[in-house]
Formats: C-alpha cells, sequence, structure tokens
C-alpha cells in the first residue's frame, strides 16, 4: 500500500510556473488548488510517496 505525505503551500501569481516546477522536480504532484486568506490568494495542495 503506498502512503503518502502532503504538502500546502501559497502561491503567487505571477511566479506560478515556476513554483510548481521547483515542487514537482521534488517529486510533488498537484493535487488541488484553493483559495487562500484573500481573495487574490491561490493554496496549491501536493501530494508524494512517502519514503521508508
Amino acid at each position: 500500500m503506498t502512503r503518502w505525505e502532503y504538502l500546502t503551500a501559497p502561491l503567487l501569481k505571477h511566479n506560478t510556473k515556476q513554483i510548481l516546477d521547483n515542487f514537482g522536480e521534488d517529486g510533488w504532484e498537484l493535487v488541488a488548488l484553493g483559495s487562500g486568506m484573500d481573495p487574490e490568494s491561490v493554496v496549491a495542495y501536493f501530494k508524494r510517496p512517502k519514503e521508508g
């Protein structure tokens, strides 16, 4: 059975591609986007297989 670890991170709208590419390089898969604390902010939810 695969075990997962999760990460929540804010996304800066002016640099979204670079942020997502960086997380992807570290093995994180984007699974959802949501609203942040204010209407201008976006939160990304990631997962990746847990090591060990």
